[in-house]
């Protein structure tokens, strides 16, 4: 199973095509290079491999974070390891 997370651009170097995200408080410097010069500080790229592979609005953003951290919540509910109150 393959899994593309989103992330918010907070700094960018066009000369190395790459770019520093922030995902949850988590930073990490992704490529930029699959999406040219098509982003800007304060976009929402979708990362997997270390690869910005599209842009997306806060929204969706925003949603697919959420059902990433209720997969999360359930999956250690399930194992025993989270009562489910954060």
């Amino acid at each position: 199973m393959c899994l593309a997370i989103p992330g918010l651009i907070v700094e960018l170097d066009p000369a190395a095509a790459s770019a520093r995200i922030d995902v949850g408080g988590a930073r990490r410097d992704v490529s930029v290079l699959l999406l040219g010069d098509d982003v800007a500080i304060g976009d929402w790229v979708v990362v997997h491999v270390g690869f910005a592979i599209a842009k997306v609005d806060e929204a969706e953003a925003e949603r697919t974070l959420a059902l990433l951290g209720e997969a999360l919540d359930a999956e250690l509910r399930a194992s025993g390891r989270r009562d489910g109150h954060g």
